[in-house]
């Protein structure tokens, strides 16, 4: 294997840089409250739905009937979430202040929707855990927390909420920051713990969410982060997946193989593309450059990169393809790359670094398991894998254990249950070219399929076994 590293992080905060979080924990600890929260009082909502939210707040007599909106209405958009006060699905919002643009995953809290919740971090640069003050950590606490150290979230926030409901207690958060930090320590993840932070807020209130609260004096004083919650959402490094900041290798999932019959676009010249051929898709990881020796995985054939097109119109044309021609591109870039040799590639292959060493195609994988599926994984079950742009035939080879919940560790296991956290060993008949999800985790993750309805059975993460 290349780099052992976690993936790197900018160190410099960009006012147009984009920073994906996602908020997760136990029903009914506010989440979708918090959501809301952040977005009025960071002022991203439009005028006309304040004006809805104010209507429908009302007309349920939300607060007593005193003029208080229901934040909750801003992102419960389902019909089926507002009429029972849940959220269902993953809730996507998008806003930005002064100093960051953020995409925002608001995910269910009820255990039968855990899979939306992987979903939504699966991508996050950083989860926002909610924990209701008067209950503290609960199972559905701890299984999220599992879920963000299996992901290799960087950065997990629990934002201890409604800290008004036990009188703004210094002594209730101090015993359950406590609390949390042991779970994350018995999880056995140093990077969960490194990246941990635990902040008092009342979303219903708006204390310390967007702005410090006079009634959270005690959090300002010594011992503690004292920024609110938005504050360090807007200063959290972002993950890097370039690797501009260090030496990342380069991973090139191949999505469709280009040869145009004749001219592609009004204005080309069909001689001149008649011998093109081109590998389209989107870099995972790292950089490329013309000049630079690659490996194309399984087959392991080797060749040089000629030329970085990415689309564009005829009149942009600078060579047989019409399109603007790059001398490097970078993650996570979607280009067309050329080879000097003409390769027999498919879609599912990877374009990998000649060196450091590319990842070794295997026909056995060791994997930690997130499953989603309502049917149990047991031994000698049959599915698909999906890896990146590759789809296989896959059969469950052994099931080393689940996750207890209780202890945070390994157990015996005959099977899978639905939410079940667990490490396996997965049999393919075609080789695959995984890396670590330690190391990479574009290449390093994947999906399980069923082969008879299509749907998502799990989540996959290589080398956790």
């Amino acid at each position: 294997m290349t780099e052992t590293s976690a993936p790197a992080v900018t160190s410099t905060i960009d006012p147009g840089s984009l920073f994906r979080f996602a908020t997760a924990g136990s029903v009914d600890d506010g989440k979708s409250t918090l959501v809301g929260r952040l977005l009025h009082d960071a002022k991203a909502i439009l005028a006309d739905q304040l004006e809805a939210v104010a209507r429908t707040s009302a007309e349920r007599g939300f607060g007593g009937g005193e003029g208080k909106l229901d934040l909750a209405l801003l992102t419960d958009g389902l019909r089926a979430e507002r009429e029972q006060g849940i959220t269902i699905d993953v809730a996507y919002r998008y806003f930005a202040t002064d100093r960051r643009s953020f995409v925002l995953a608001d995910c269910p809290g009820h255990v039968q929707y855990t899979k939306n919740t992987v979903t939504g971090a699966s991508t996050a640069d950083a989860v926002v855990l909610l924990v209701d003050a008067r209950h503290g950590v609960l199972e559905q606490t701890r299984r999220h927390l599992a879920v963000t150290a299996l992901l290799r979230v960087p950065h997990v926030i629990v934002a201890v909420n409604k800290i008004d409901l036990v009188d703004w207690s210094q002594a209730r958060f101090d015993e359950i920051r406590d609390e949390i930090t042991e779970v994350a320590r018995s999880i056995g993840s140093e990077e969960l713990l490194q990246g941990l932070k635990v902040v008092p807020v009342s979303a219903l209130e708006g204390d310390n969410v967007v702005e410090p609260s006079e009634r959270l004096s005690w959090y300002s004083r010594g011992g503690y982060d004292g920024r609110p919650l938005l504050r360090i959402l807007e200063e959290l490094p972002t993950v890097d997946e370039s690797g501009r900041g260090e030496a990342r290798p380069f991973r090139f999932p191949v999505q469709y193989v280009i040869r145009p019959q004749g001219g592609v676009a009004q204005g080309v010249d069909p001689e001149a593309t008649r011998d093109y051929r081109g590998y389209a898709g989107q870099i995972a990881s790292g950089t490329v450059s013309v000049g630079d020796e690659v490996v194309v995985q399984p087959s392991g054939r080797r060749s040089t990169v000629v030329g970085i097109d990415v689309a564009g119109t005829a009149s942009e044309q600078a060579g047989p393809f019409p399109g603007e021609q790059l001398t490097e591109a970078a993650a996570p870039r979607s280009v067309t790359l050329r080879l000097a040799d003409d390769l027999d590639v498919a879609r599912g292959e990877l374009i990998a670094a000649a060196d450091p060493t590319p990842p070794e195609p295997v026909k056995e994988i060791a994997a930690r398991l997130a499953w989603l599926g309502e049917t149990p994984l047991r031994p000698r079950s049959r599915v698909l894998l999906k890896h990146g742009t590759a789809t296989v035939k896959a059969m469950v080879g052994e099931i080393v254990g689940a996750l207890d919940l209780e202890t945070m560790q390994l157990g015996q296991a005959q099977s899978l249950e639905l939410n079940d956290i667990g490490s396996v060993v997965l049999r393919t008949p075609s080789a695959l070219p995984l890396d670590d999800y330690a190391q990479l985790r574009r290449t390093g993750a994947f999906l399980l399929i069923d082969e008879q309805s299509g749907n998502t059975l799990a989540a996959g993460l290589v080398g956790e076994g």
